[in-house]
């Protein structure tokens, strides 16, 4: 624990944030396709966090946060640095609070998620797309504003929320065998691992990483953090590298990382959208784009997949011309 320098996150912390962020999340739905699973060879429960209200499972750490904030805090406001979803559902718990958020992100980042943040009274400064642009406006920002920092991921508060995801998706479906979720800085995978490794310790947990982006994937086998500065994939949700915290669940808990090329994650997006009949963004499809790629490994599995999130810029889908 000394090590990386903040408190690790407890199952008591998970149970705590799912009552404290109850009424201001949704229980998503669970959804399966006889297409899907016959095409993987096992059997898929998709976990859908593109319907909570924000459009990504990250409602449920920032909500957290926003909430446990005493009223000194909270009056402050709160401030992050993300590609989009952290941004906008910070941005959704705050205003839900009534308090100011105001969030760093990529100029390159969608124009959906820019929209989304702003609609929820969120105030954005840009930055260039790599993690030292980033993190060094958002210290200017922060500066300026001394809002309370809800880091996307390396954040104890945020691990919690994350954690109830799975909590629910045990609750939805039982026998599960394994887990899949996408994997960047590591928040999802992290709850996930901080839920089942005391709930379902059974369970195998795989991080899904796209190849263009995978330090996650070469750190889980060098052993230690690879931190890539500024990746290109489709997959925009994924960019960030691992950090201290999250690498303490990922390297404890995971059973794998598997990645997938640009050309499965689109394949993967099309399959859901046409047969499970569910919008996600590239990210999101990175599990299963993984699962289709190693079917041996899930063959006649019950396996849970956490899909992350459904903002998506309708005018650039990735497969349009």
């Amino acid at each position: 624990m000394k090590d990386i320098g903040m408190e690790i996150p407890t199952f008591d912390d998970m149970l705590a944030a799912h009552e404290r962020i109850r009424p201001y999340v949704r229980r998503t739905p669970v959804r399966t396709s006889d297409y899907l699973n016959a095409l993987a060879g096992c059997e898929l429960f998709f976990k859908c966090e593109n319907f909570q209200e924000p459009g990504a499972f990250k409602v449920r750490g920032a909500s957290n946060a926003v909430f446990g904030l005493d009223e000194a805090q909270a009056a402050k406001g709160v401030a992050t640095h993300s590609s989009g979803n952290h941004a906008s559902c910070l941005s959704y718990a705050a205003m839900l609070r009534g308090i100011p958020c105001n969030v760093v992100m990529p100029r390159t980042a969608p124009q959906a998620k820019k929209d989304t943040v702003r609609r929820y009274g969120g105030v954005i400064t840009e930055c260039e797309p790599s993690t030292s642009s980033r993190e060094e406006t958002f210290a200017t920002v922060q500066a300026a504003t001394g809002g309370d920092f809800v880091h996307p991921y390396n954040d104890p508060r945020v691990i919690a929320g994350q954690g109830t995801c799975s909590k629910e998706l045990m609750e939805q479906i039982e026998g599960l065998e394994a887990v899949v979720a996408p994997i960047g800085g590591g928040g999802m995978i992290s709850g996930t691992c901080l839920t089942l490794s005391t709930l379902a310790p059974e369970v195998e947990i795989y991080a899904a990483e796209p190849e263009q982006a995978d330090d996650a994937a070469r750190s889980f086998r060098a052993g230690y953090i690879i931190a890539d500065d500024a990746p290109k994939t489709i997959a925009d949700g994924l960019l960030v590298p691992l950090k201290d915290l999250t690498w303490h669940f990922v390297s404890t808990h995971v059973t794998d990382i598997l990645t997938a090329s640009e050309e499965e994650i689109v394949d993967a997006m099309k399959l859901t959208w046409k047969h499970l009949r569910v919008v996600m963004e590239p990210s999101s499809a990175v599990p299963l784009a993984t699962i289709l790629k190693n079917r041996d490994r899930f063959a006649g599995k019950r396996v849970g997949v956490i899909i992350t999130g459904g903002n998506v810029d309708l005018d650039k889908l990735p497969w349009a011309k």
